[in-house]
């Protein structure tokens, strides 16, 4: 298994503070942004892992991230996303260095605690999701389950208008090779992006999506208050502690 890390963007919800650098690398308490999702790859016992950058700030990353080495990793190496594509996007940018492999996916910018390593153990084939209750499900991407069978995933709605549904797929995935594929099947949203939402709606339709909720902390930094609530929540796990 090898891991992904989606770092790309401008970050432009984030004015000002990302004219000066990349979302990714902002502070969560003390740790730029990025640890996360990297810790928690090598927490389930992952050790190769290639970072998606983009934007005029994407050099940052090697002079933080270095090698990969102080953060346990093995083998670490960085992919370029040359426009504002999506996620599978961005994403697509992988296919050789997952050389065929399954790969688990984090967004750079859900900083997270959760240990997905007995999922990552387990995982065979097809794709599995992690689904969180929020707030503000018209932000994400939202599983809707069958009204009668409650565990029967039967899509993921993009950004959705309404709030019937508030369970959110949160921004780390775990897939087979046959992602690839899926996003070379995938047309561009409203928004001109290729979304990954349509790749795990091709999971589902194929009927080989796993999920399972998302125990721990999960934020997106979209926003100032989420950006906020994440520093939040690990200053104050910090002071506990101690």
């Amino acid at each position: 298994m090898k891991g992904v890390v989606l770092a790309g963007g401008l970050g432009t919800r984030l004015y000002p503070l990302t004219h000066a650098t990349n979302k990714h690398l902002l502070p969560i308490y003390n740790k730029p942004m990025v640890y996360y999702p990297i810790e928690a790859l090598v927490k389930a016992g992952i050790e190769e892992v290639m970072v998606v950058v983009g934007g005029p700030h994407a050099g940052d990353f090697i002079s933080v991230l270095k090698n990969g080495k102080d953060l346990g990793l093995k083998h670490l190496e960085y992919a370029y996303q040359e426009r504002e594509g999506g996620i599978a996007d961005a994403l697509s940018i992988c296919r050789d260095f997952a050389d065929g492999e399954n790969i688990t996916v984090f967004l750079g910018d859900n900083p997270t605690d959760v240990d997905i390593s007995e999922e990552v153990r387990s995982f065979k084939e097809g794709a599995h999701i992690f689904v969180k209750e929020v707030s503000d499900p018209t932000r994400f991407g939202i599983a809707v389950f069958d009204d009668k069978n409650k565990k029967k995933l039967l899509k993921i709605v993009e950004k959705p208008k309404d709030e019937k549904h508030n369970l959110a797929v949160a921004g780390l995935y775990i897939y087979d090779k046959k992602v690839f594929s899926y996003i070379k099947k995938c047309q561009p949203s409203a928004r001109n992006e290729l979304e990954i939402t349509d790749v795990n709606n091709f999971y589902i339709k194929a009927g080989t999506m796993k999920w399972s909720y998302l125990t721990g902390f999960w934020s997106d930094t979209g926003t100032f208050q989420s950006l906020y609530l994440a520093n939040k929540y690990w200053a104050e796990k910090a002071l506990l502690e101690k």
